[in-house]
């Protein structure tokens, strides 16, 4: 396993305008446009960035190599990342720092829980706020040294990565439409849906949710979360 202290002197030294240079952050998402503004901030940072879209993935990502940062989404089509968040909690070489991500802000208390040492909130966007996240994890002998201006920008990611979420829950529907994928559904477009600010396809999907956590048939609020998809896909809407 690779596991380079990420502020070896071979590597870069964070400097005020690119604070997480010589940081490797592993981005355990499902969603391509959360990972699309995740690229955005790390890039902004002078961070690298390597992705995982399933616990599988990102479990065989982990076995060969140690990122100083992982950011997990707390729900992924294969498990919950709570739990992975409580293995590398338990594993002697875990990363640096590990973050929870979820569009559900209550679910903060899970991820700090499960032994996560912050939390992101989607929408992801500001680049102070990512960077604050993860500087306030660092001791303080490794942050930049010297005054550093503190960003207003807002990342605004490409609206094609978009539209391949709306394609992937298209793909998912139509292999299956039992609980479990109505679940998980529900969980994703609840992100995706709050990240893009589309608010019409974020209040199908929370009437989906209420649905299924009242255990009752939701039949009707999956065919209208199908319909708002694919009119998205005709008119490739601009986010």
């Amino acid at each position: 396993m690779d596991n380079n202290d990420p502020f070896s002197p071979n590597l870069p030294a964070p400097t005020a305008n690119r604070p997480l240079l010589g940081l490797t952050v592993l981005v355990i998402e499902d969603s391509k446009f959360t990972c699309e503004a995740m690229r955005l901030l790390c890039l902004r940072s002078g961070a690298r960035i390597c992705r995982a879209d399933s616990l599988r993935s990102a479990r065989r990502h982990l076995q060969v190599y140690r990122p100083s940062v992982a950011i997990i989404d707390l729900g992924l089509p294969d498990g919950n990342g709570e739990d992975l968040i409580k293995d590398l909690d338990e594993d002697t070489s875990r990363p640096l720092i590990v973050l929870g991500t979820s569009g559900d802000p209550h679910s903060r208390d899970t991820a700090m829980t499960a032994g996560a040492d912050g939390f992101i909130a989607k929408p992801i966007t500001s680049l102070a706020a990512f960077q604050e996240t993860i500087l306030a994890c660092l001791p303080a002998d490794r942050h930049p040294n010297g005054p550093r201006i503190i960003s207003d920008e807002k990342i605004n990611p490409d609206p094609i990565a978009y539209q391949d979420d709306m394609a992937q829950v298209v793909d998912v529907l139509e292999d299956n439409k039992d609980d479990r994928t109505l679940d998980y559904v529900a969980q994703f477009l609840s992100g995706v849906a709050r990240s893009a600010k589309d608010h019409g396809l974020l209040k199908a999907t929370e009437a989906l949710a209420a649905r299924r956590d009242a255990g009752q048939p939701a039949a009707s609020e999956t065919a209208q979360i199908v319909g708002l998809i694919q009119q998205r896909q005709t008119d490739r809407m601009a986010i």
